[in-house]
């Protein structure tokens, strides 16, 4: 793989966990950090992203008991475009406390990928292995995902739960969004999975289409995506964030087990996936909807240690 493509690599996939510009306020607006009056007062314990509030994906008159099941995805189109349109801009807005997300991420998926070629063929191989993990990936294709999505939906509304109705339609929005990331960032790099070519994993010369090639993985991408939003749904219910990240993990290691990805592919694609799951629901979440707080996390949700 050239240069070039490696740190182009290291700068695209931290984009993806970048802040939206800060929306206008007059000087006179700004709290003591320079920041508008109570611009996190919502999201400053939610989402790493900390995108601006924007309408929520159940308002009241979408509540389970005010209309119909398929109300709410009205607007489903325009939210996603909205998604879109601040991911791949992102780079050109970029905020100095973005700066940790792209030494992180950046620096450790450029790492990865150096690394791919020598860690792929040095792991163990066996086709119990690759039959595992062939049979497990399952788990993380769409076919297995949607479904997932549209039980928390509709159970959510038979049940008469509007945060479980959201958890549904907020993981079909990450799913959307970072599946259009996902077909898009494969046609532009185009690299070879481990078992074409000479398993080097070089770049542009895939011999499947395009869109179909190894990075990042689709699987880590959407897993991750839909653990990221049920995570952040239910924050008190560790037993609920560790089943949704083990699962989402699982499906990484049967990737790479099943010799469909490199280490790096399925770093990229985790990440990514983590990060648009946190940005959707930092952008959509109806407070109204979630779990209480405690005296604790009101209070540490408003203090600032120094100055960004």
């Amino acid at each position: 793989m050239s240069v070039k493509l490696l740190l182009w690599v290291a700068f695209l996939l931290p984009a993806f966990a970048q802040t939206e510009p800060p929306p206008s306020a007059n000087p006179d607006q700004l709290d003591q950090n320079g920041a508008p009056e109570n611009a996190g007062s919502l999201s400053a314990d939610r989402s790493v992203n900390n995108p601006s509030p924007s309408p929520e994906v159940i308002k009241p008159k979408d509540y389970h008991d005010a209309s119909g099941y398929l109300h709410p995805f009205r607007r489903m189109g325009g939210f996603i475009l909205e998604d879109q349109k601040a991911t791949w801009t992102s780079p050109f807005h970029t905020s100095k406390k973005d700066a940790k997300w792209w030494l992180i991420f950046g620096g450790a998926t450029g790492a990865m990928i150096a690394g791919d070629k020598y860690i792929s063929k040095n792991a163990p191989n066996n086709p119990t292995l690759k039959h595992l993990g062939d049979s497990v990936s399952y788990l993380g294709t769409p076919y297995t995902l949607m479904p997932i999505t549209a039980g928390m939906y509709f159970g959510g509304t038979a049940l008469g739960s509007d945060h479980f109705r959201e958890a549904g339609l907020l993981s079909f929005e990450a799913l959307a969004d970072v599946t259009i990331v996902e077909l898009t960032l494969k046609s532009i790099f185009d690299r070879q999975r481990p078992l074409e070519g000479h398993g080097d994993g070089e770049f542009e010369a895939s011999s499947s289409p395009r869109y179909n090639s190894s990075f990042p993985s689709g699987h880590s991408i959407e897993t991750f995506a839909l653990a990221s939003v049920v995570a952040h749904e239910y924050p008190h219910k560790r037993w609920v964030q560790v089943l949704a990240y083990c699962y989402a993990a699982g499906v990484i290691g049967a990737r790479l087990a099943a010799n469909q990805h490199f280490p790096g592919d399925v770093m990229a694609g985790g990440a990514i996936g983590w990060f648009m799951g946190d940005y959707v629901y930092g952008k959509r979440h109806n407070e109204a909807l979630g779990e209480k707080k405690t005296a604790a996390q009101k209070i540490f949700a408003r203090v600032r240690l120094g100055k960004e």
